[in-house]
């Protein structure tokens, strides 16, 4: 979450004033996370948060994100849910950007993720892959493969961070791009962005995950390997593989990672690795003047890239050829 267009308390109320949640006592922003501004409202009738989306976030989408909350809320998966206004619409315009107001959840993210926190994960992701089984819309992954060579491009400053860092990423995406990116592994509904701030927390026990804006359709152990990258690592970016079994032991009694995904799975973690280190680049590159937003930063990836290169099969995560390990 971030801020990057204000909106004004009049021009709030008045846009408030389409639903029934109360009247608006106070709000803020929120400067956590990169992609859209999010306000945190509260109101004679509780709290709530309303996005508003900019950036990567195409408005056509949004239905698919909306609704995906909705189906997912109803296989039992606690997840925002859409408010809709009078008129029974989800979404609305608001300062100039497509606009919606989502339900709160109590909790809060961990700052220092234990392998309690890490087992929670594994457990709701392997769950929320299931229960999306059915949902009847379809997104494509437009950061997938494809999409990484035009954020390379954009990102053409990147030795000004680090020096060397454009040959680095050069050559791991001209490996990524040579036809061994896994084509035929089980596909589905992924979160594509379970990091920590994304999910909610009461204690040891997760109580909710959020940030939907980038779900869609791909390939389900993908989720998995950007979770190792999220979750399992230390601050000093070393690979915690004590989380990792965590991680993969509860997905995996959820839902059964087969051989040819965790044949896959050191692949799919480098993709990730790449995926995440590529837009944190640019978003490190372009933050616009005036932006309420901690942009995070690229070379945590680069680490963990390196040490995937390094990684020989899925028992480097902590996991064993039959898929759960002690």
């Amino acid at each position: 979450m971030a801020v990057y267009t204000d909106v004004a308390a009049d021009e709030l109320a008045d846009y408030l004033s389409q639903y029934d949640i109360g009247d608006l006592l106070s709000y803020k922003g929120i400067a956590e996370g990169v992609e859209n501004s999010n306000f945190l409202l509260h109101t004679s009738k509780g709290s709530f948060i309303l996005t508003l989306y900019e950036k990567r976030v195409a408005k056509g989408d949004l239905p698919f994100f909306l609704g995906l909350m909705t189906h997912l809320a109803s296989h039992g998966i606690n997840c925002p849910q859409p408010v809709q206004n009078r008129s029974g619409e989800a979404l609305g315009v608001l300062a100039g950007r497509p606009a919606a107001i989502i339900t709160f959840l109590e909790g809060i993210w961990p700052r220092k993720p234990s392998a309690a926190h890490c087992a929670g994960v594994g457990e709701v992701l392997a769950k929320m892959h299931l229960a999306g089984h059915d949902f009847p819309m379809s997104r494509a992954n437009a950061l997938s493969v494809k999409g990484w060579r035009p954020l390379f491009d954009a990102a053409a400053c990147a030795d000004q961070l680090q020096h060397g860092l454009r040959d680095f990423i050069s050559a791991e995406l001209a490996y990524l791009e040579s036809g061994v990116w896994p084509r035929d592994l089980p596909q589905g509904v992924i979160h594509a962005d379970l990091f920590p701030d994304n999910v909610f927390f009461l204690g040891e026990r997760l109580s909710g995950i959020i940030d939907f804006t980038f779900a869609c359709h791909d390939t389900l152990a993908y989720d998995v390997a950007i979770c190792l990258n999220a979750w399992c690592f230390e601050p000093d970016h070393s690979f915690n593989v004590t989380k990792a079994r965590a991680f993969l032991n509860a997905y995996a009694r959820a839902r059964k990672l087969s051989a040819a995904e965790q044949d896959a799975l050191p692949l799919l973690a480098r993709g990730a690795a790449i995926r995440f280190l590529l837009t944190r680049l640019v978003d490190w590159l372009n933050v616009p003047p005036g932006a309420l937003v901690r942009p995070k930063d690229p070379l945590e990836y680069v680490r963990k890239l390196r040490f995937h290169q390094s990684v020989s099969s899925v028992r480097d995560y902590g996991l064993a050829a039959s898929g759960i390990s002690a």
